[in-house]
């Protein structure tokens, strides 16, 4: 896909960090622009600053865990642009602690915006695609938690690996029906958005330190400060477009750690006990 004037771009998680520029970046190119979030404060003032530097967009409030919300954006982006070219599934959240410690509620939190975001996202929007059968991509972020596994986020690890073996899955869908859609799996390490601060959206409210055992409390820390020190969101979503042009299904901003990746498809082949290899920076 390489002609993006005047087509249509939908982006969740769309108010900050990756998502925030992805829709500025595909704005930019000429595209028309929905940009979905939960946070309407955040969402309102996105859209106002992108419609003051001359993009063409449409902000709606969604919560991806919710089917009925997206099924509203969809019909609500119909509405105003009569058709989606290009479907980023782009909203995602976080927790802390050991698997076992960590509340049910907070599983089925991390689950139903990371993953089932993206089923959601898939059932209301392929259909559309397929339909008008244009040049079209998808474009769902998962992230090296997704290709790698780690102590203390358990919920993050494994619904973005969901989401990568789910993109995989729709590759192959495509292939098959001939289809004009392109898929791309977005893996990023380190980046500087507000990951680590994804428990204002908890449904439960803020997780205090004092609840948090104190191998997590570490853990958050240490997340926290990569995260600050991480590659800046205009930076991923140029290599996002680039990724649409050159049809790139696995992509990798911090290729530089594929070692752990490396390490991990060994001990799988070989049958080793995992082990963790850490990225380059730490």
């Amino acid at each position: 896909m390489i002609d993006f004037q005047a087509k249509v771009a939908v982006v969740t998680g769309g108010a900050s960090g990756i998502g925030r520029a992805m829709a500025e970046r595909f704005a930019e190119e000429g595209m028309r622009i929905v940009i979905a979030d939960v946070e309407q404060s955040a969402l309102e003032g996105t859209e106002a600053e992108m419609i003051a530097d001359g993009a063409e967009v449409i902000a709606i409030r969604c919560d991806v865990s919710k089917a009925h919300d997206v099924k509203v954006l969809a019909e609500e982006t119909i509405k105003a642009f009569d058709s989606v070219h290009i479907l980023c599934n782009n909203a995602g959240v976080e927790i802390s602690g050991s698997t076992w410690a960590i509340p049910l509620e907070d599983w089925e939190w991390v689950l139903g915006v990371n993953l089932w975001g993206v089923i959601h996202g898939l059932h209301y929007f392929v259909p559309l695609m397929l339909e008008h059968g244009q040049p079209s991509h998808i474009v769902n972020t998962a992230s090296m938690a997704g290709l790698t596994s780690g102590g203390n986020m358990a919920p993050y690890h494994v619904s973005k690996h969901g989401v990568v073996t789910l993109s995989e899955v729709l590759h192959h869908e495509f292939a098959q029906a001939g289809a004009k859609i392109r898929v791309s799996v977005l893996c990023p390490g380190w980046v500087d958005t507000k990951i680590d601060e994804s428990d204002r959206n908890r449904p439960s409210g803020r997780v205090s330190a004092d609840d948090l055992e104190p191998s997590a409390k570490m853990f958050r820390d240490m997340f926290s400060r990569s995260v600050r020190e991480g590659l800046a969101p205009k930076e991923v979503a140029e290599m996002v477009l680039k990724a649409i042009v050159d049809e790139t299904f696995y992509v990798l901003p911090h290729a530089h750690w594929k070692n752990m990746i490396h390490s991990r498809m060994e001990n799988i082949i070989e049958q080793r006990d995992p082990s963790i290899v850490l990225p380059p920076e730490m």
